[in-house]
């Protein structure tokens, strides 16, 4: 840890000094330059250097906000190391408002860590991968479901890497699913680059949702005082936590009937082996098609467009040991065993 400058082609952030910069990624077709917005705060004291990053995907906002609020609203006088804040990654599809790069429908997402001479999205993956994440020690990278569809707050983290699984607990959400990830993705690459990376997952696309940023910010200020960066602030215990490991202990259920589908229970709910979670109908509502819970287990996201085909999924399903679903029943005020002692 030391109180070096942090350079980026172009420029540096010497100790003591924030920048707000807008870093050229490519150009449009018109040859006009193609800037993300960039924050680099550079404590006086030393420290890990860490990133914060959202909206990979354009139409993810959630994320975006959170990282606003932490570049322009906290203080940070007391900052121990370097904090880089990328608050619109895929400035693209985040002005036509979509999830890919609009001209050529490639997922950024799917491009890291990019490469200088190759498609437009790699070229600009290799761009801020090389500038802004490989130079950090770990990073959060913040998204929410894709459009028509909602998630609760959870991380999404590779648990074998021990650095990896660390950066995941202090971000003290209650729900971890322990996947490395697609190839290409930032976080995946990034791990693999020598930066523990964790995904954010958080609520719906095109909107702000403040239950979900506020507890994000949360989560930040947690991970900030597990590294030390924030000597003031304190690490959470989200009150309860599961870690899902394995395919077999989350799944996405699926309509088996097109229609009109009815939600019974919401994200974040506690659902028991057989219980229905969905009913789909007809417009006339004669023919109905139940879809049940095949294992007890917590709803980490689900459909909000309530039209669907044969094969749309409804709702992700993660299974929890018996101790925790008896404490996330109690808190959600569900019935539990007289003799249960949790």
């Amino acid at each position: 840890m030391t109180t070096e400058a942090f350079t980026y082609n172009g420029g540096r952030i010497d100790p003591g000094e924030r920048q707000r910069l807008r870093f050229t990624i490519s150009q449009t077709y018109l040859g006009d330059p193609i800037r993300i917005p960039v924050t680099v705060i550079n404590g006086e004291e030393p420290g890990p250097t860490a990133f914060l990053s959202a909206a990979v995907h354009g139409d993810e906002l959630n994320g975006i906000e959170v990282v606003r609020r932490v570049a322009n609203d906290w203080e940070l006088a007391d900052l121990a190391g370097t904090l880089v804040c990328l608050p619109i990654i895929n400035v693209p599809a985040f002005l036509a408002q979509q999830r890919y790069l609009p001209a050529s429908e490639r997922d950024l997402n799917r491009s890291f860590p990019g490469a200088p001479d190759s498609t437009a999205a790699k070229r600009m993956a290799d761009q801020i991968f090389r500038n802004f994440i490989e130079p950090c020690e770990f990073g959060l990278d913040f998204h929410t479901s894709t459009r028509g569809r909602t998630n609760t707050l959870h991380a999404r983290a590779d648990m074998a890497n021990d650095d990896v699984s660390r950066l995941a607990h202090a971000f003290a959400t209650n729900v971890i699913i322990d996947t490395a990830g697609p190839t290409g993705t930032l976080r995946r690459e990034a791990t693999a680059a020598g930066t523990p990376t964790v995904t954010i997952e958080m609520g719906e696309a095109h909107r702000f949702q403040g239950e979900y940023i506020d507890r994000a910010l949360t989560g930040v200020e947690s991970v900030l005082a597990e590294y030390g960066m924030l000597p003031q602030s304190a690490v959470t215990w989200p009150g309860w936590r599961t870690v899902v490991t394995g395919e077999q202990e989350r799944t996405w259920l699926r309509a088996d009937a097109g229609g009109i589908a009815d939600m019974h229970a919401d994200i974040g709910s506690l659902v028991q082996a057989g219980e229905p979670v969905a009913t789909i109908s007809n417009p006339f509502a004669s023919d109905r098609s139940v879809v049940e819970a095949p294992f007890p287990g917590l709803l980490v996201g689900a459909l909000e467009n309530p039209i669907v085909y044969p094969g749309n999924p409804l709702c992700h399903l993660a299974q929890l040991d018996e101790g925790t679903r008896r404490v996330v029943a109690m808190r959600q005020g569900l019935d539990v065993d007289a003799d249960d002692d949790c």
